[in-house]
């Protein structure tokens, strides 16, 4: 590795080239992998909103071109929500001539911690146009019961 980058060619190192020294890169054997792999290419990008209403905990998941098959929603007995799906790649055709790859295929999985009132024992999810829903409903506040008492003397 040069100081200073060759611009005519991959030149080698060369005692009598003042541009071609040798310099220790202590990054050089750490190299990163920039390349996505069906492995490695996981759509994280998984948005998912949650919002609270008088009534429930309402999630909802973008995940286009997913079938509700390729998706699953598990719930923890520790008020552990867990959404989770995977994306296959497409077949190729040995003929083919891709031009570009922007959709990302791989797993994702998403995690929530659900507030104590959660009633975990009536999730329900539902898919639409590439979007999931999951509503969590909530246990009913009570109101305390308020006495007067009576102040003597």
């Amino acid at each position: 590795m040069s100081l200073i980058p060759s611009f005519f060619g991959n030149r080698r190192s060369n005692v009598f080239d003042p541009f071609s020294l040798d310099v220790w890169d202590p990054f050089r054997d750490f190299a990163v992998s920039t390349t996505r792999t069906p492995e490695t290419s996981a759509f994280v990008d998984t948005r998912i909103d949650w919002k609270e209403t008088r009534e429930a905990h309402v999630f909802k998941a973008d995940v286009p071109g997913l079938k509700k098959e390729e998706v699953k929603v598990e719930v923890e007995d520790d008020r552990v929500l867990q959404i989770s799906g995977e994306r296959n790649v497409e077949k190729e055709d040995k003929n083919d001539t891709w031009h570009r790859v922007e959709r990302s295929s791989g797993k994702f999985m998403r995690r929530f911690r659900l507030p104590e009132n959660a009633k975990m024992d009536q999730v329900k999810a539902s898919m639409e146009n590439g979007v999931l829903t999951v509503t969590v409903p909530k246990l009913e506040v009570k109101k305390p019961d308020v006495k007067a008492v009576e102040i003597s003397g």
